[in-house]
Formats: structure tokens, C-alpha cells, sequence
């Protein structure tokens, strides 16, 4: 397990990567027409998650002070290349975090005990999914606030619509506020036991495993009950992560010309505008989670977002292919980063 599963996932990216590019929805020749009408914009569309990710690292890093022990630290750039590598093998492996989430605990046990590990990165995951949930909630204000200004359209399609955004997200907000408070662990497996064929194998893991499965389940309700400050940093973190996301569909609005009439106002207008086409797009690629960088579903995402901003099919086709290119760039950064700076098992 020390170097061996290090080599397997590093594999398994580099096989996803190959397949991805082989599997690309646009010809190798269309695809370079693309890269080539980004130009140099697509060095700030690429370069702003190294804020984005840097932002992540520091959210998942609160988790870890207030989930540890105070001998138990991390450095930074530790973090950081662990969040690159692990959200490239969740963009690049089907079912995101399978790939990610296991390779993240393999990693920190090196740096500390292996519960606490694994609690720390299925709190940071939970984070995750919850600043999303967040995000999309304000989404729907945010739409309303525009639609009272005459800026975007409004009528009982769109009213069902967010009325059903913001029932499924109060839902999860209910199910998330039971998982920090009671612990997540212990319930999921009992859950998958009710899955065909998954019974028996859960009434084994739990009960070979009851005590440590028990132990990470205290230390994700600590979190929430003892370190509150950390909770919502992590929370907060992980919201502002989404919010400068949406820049790189600014950028490439900018491009086209679209700017809101120009000036400060004109450029606000239209970063409200690309975080709404962000918001709507994860909502779509998150409800079919188990395709590798959700196949499809993401340009259907950008098709319908995009044009309920008022942007042509072109532009719509164009933004989710150029997210395609920085994210298959991220993903080739992340697997090489797996080659870098490795430790050995903590004693």
C-alpha cells in the first residue's frame, strides 16, 4: 500500500486522461479553433484556479485544525497539492470522489493518524457538496434580485423552477445539518446495506470495523459542536471558492464583447450574470455524478444556462469547451503532481 497504490491511481489518471482526449465530443482540428479564439484569455481562464484551488486548500486545511490533535499539523503545500491531485482524479475517474477521496486519505495518514485522515477528508467533502447546496440557494436570490430589476425574464416556468431549487436544497440543508451533527460514516453503510447485494457485506464492514467507523463519526460531530469557528471558515471558504469560479466564464464573456454596456457597473452585471450560468450548469453536472467530468451533462449544463442568459448557442458551445480544456489541463497537473514531493507512511 505505501508505493504501490500511489503507482495504481497514478495510472488510473493517466488511462482517463487518454480516454477523455479519445472520447472528446469536437474533432482534434475544431478543438484547436477553439484554443486559438481563446488566445492569451485562456492564461487568466486557466490561471484563476490556482486561486480557486489555493482557496480550497485553506478551507480543507480548517477542517484539519479543528479535527486534530494540536501535535498533528500540515503545512500548506502539502494541502494544496493534495487538493490538485484529488480533484483531478475526481474530474477524471466515473463517480467523482472514488478516485479523489480515497487517494487524499492515503496521503494524509502520512501526516497524520489514518481516523483522523479519513474523518478529515469526508468533512472536507462534505464541505464541499454543502457550499454547493449554498451556492445554488443565493443563486435562486440572486436571479429573483435581477429579474425585479428588468435585467432578466421571469414567469411561472422559471417561478417552479427556483421554487424547486430551493425545496431540494432546504432538504439537504436538513440531511447535511444531521450528518454534522451526529456523524456521517456509520449511517452511509448501513445505508448501502439496503442496496441489492451490499447486506452482507455491510453488516461485515460494520462490524469488523464498529469502533474506528464510531470514532470517525465523533470526530466529524466535533467538529460542528467544538470548533465552530472552523466549521463555518471551512463553509465560507468553500462558498468564496465558487464565487471566484465564475470568473473564468467572465473572462470568456469579455471575450465575445459581452460586458453589460462596459464600465464597473457593465463588467458587475456580467460577473452576476456568469455566476448564474455556474450555478445552473454544477446543478445539472451534479445530479449525474457518476460520468467521468460528467460527459455530456456539462455542455448540456453551459447550453441551457447560457442561453437563459441570453447567449447564442455559439458562445454557450464555446464556454464548455474551453472549461473542457482547463480542466483536462488541471487534470494532467494533478496526476503529474502525484510524482512530487511524496512522504513515506507515518509512524
Amino acid at each position: 500500500m505505501k508505493w504501490s497504490w500511489n503507482n495504481f491511481f497514478f495510472v488510473l489518471g493517466i488511462v482517463c486522461v487518454v480516454v477523455m482526449l479519445f472520447t472528446f465530443d469536437v474533432s482534434f482540428v475544431e478543438l484547436w479553433g477553439h484554443i486559438c479564439r481563446a488566445g492569451l484569455w485562456l492564461i487568466p481562464i486557466v490561471g484563476i484556479w490556482i486561486v480557486v484551488y489555493g482557496i480550497n486548500a485553506l478551507a480543507w486545511m480548517s477542517v484539519i485544525k479543528g479535527n486534530t490533535d494540536p501535535d498533528e499539523t500540515v503545512g500548506f503545500w502539502r494541502i494544496y497539492k493534495l487538493t490538485i491531485t484529488g480533484y483531478a482524479l475526481n474530474y477524471a475517474t466515473p463517480v467523482g470522489g472514488l478516485g479523489g477521496e480515497p487517494y487524499r486519505i492515503m496521503e494524509l495518514s502520512k501526516d497524520i493518524s489514518k481516523q483522523h485522515a479519513t474523518s478529515s477528508v469526508i468533512l472536507y467533502a462534505m464541505f464541499h457538496v454543502f457550499a454547493h447546496f449554498w451556492f445554488w440557494f443565493t443563486s435562486v436570490f440572486l436571479y429573483l434580485a435581477l429579474a425585479l430589476a428588468g435585467d432578466l425574464p421571469f414567469d411561472t416556468t422559471v417561478g417552479i423552477v427556483l421554487g424547486i431549487i430551493v425545496v431540494f436544497c432546504l432538504i439537504a440543508f436538513y440531511l447535511f445539518y444531521r450528518g454534522y451533527k451526529y456523524g456521517l460514516v456509520v449511517r452511509l453503510i448501513r445505508w448501502l446495506g439496503h442496496l441489492p447485494g451490499l447486506k452482507g457485506w455491510s453488516d461485515r464492514f460494520l462490524e469488523a470495523h464498529a469502533e474506528a467507523l464510531h470514532n470517525v463519526d465523533s470526530q466529524i460531530a466535533a467538529l460542528h459542536q467544538q470548533s465552530r469557528k472552523n466549521f463555518y471558515a471551512a463553509l465560507g471558504l468553500e462558498y468564496l471558492s465558487r464565487i471566484v469560479q465564475s470568473a473564468e466564464v467572465l473572462f470568456m464573456l469579455l471575450l465575445f464583447g459581452i460586458d453589460g454596456g462596459g464600465g464597473f457597473e457593465g463588467i458587475t452585471l456580467t460577473f452576476l450574470h456568469s455566476i448564474l450560468i455556474v450555478s445552473l450548469t454544477t446543478l445539472l453536472s451534479n445530479l449525474i455524478g457518476f460520468l467521468p467530468m460528467q460527459l455530456g451533462v456539462q455542455e448540456g449544463g453551459f447550453a441551457i444556462s447560457t442561453a437563459a442568459m441570453g447567449l447564442t448557442v455559439e458562445q454557450g458551445f464555446f464556454v464548455s469547451i474551453i472549461c473542457r480544456v482547463r480542466e483536462i489541463i488541471w487534470i494532467i497537473i494533478g496526476i503529474a503532481l502525484m510524482k512530487v514531493g511524496n512522504k513515506t507512511i507515518r509512524e
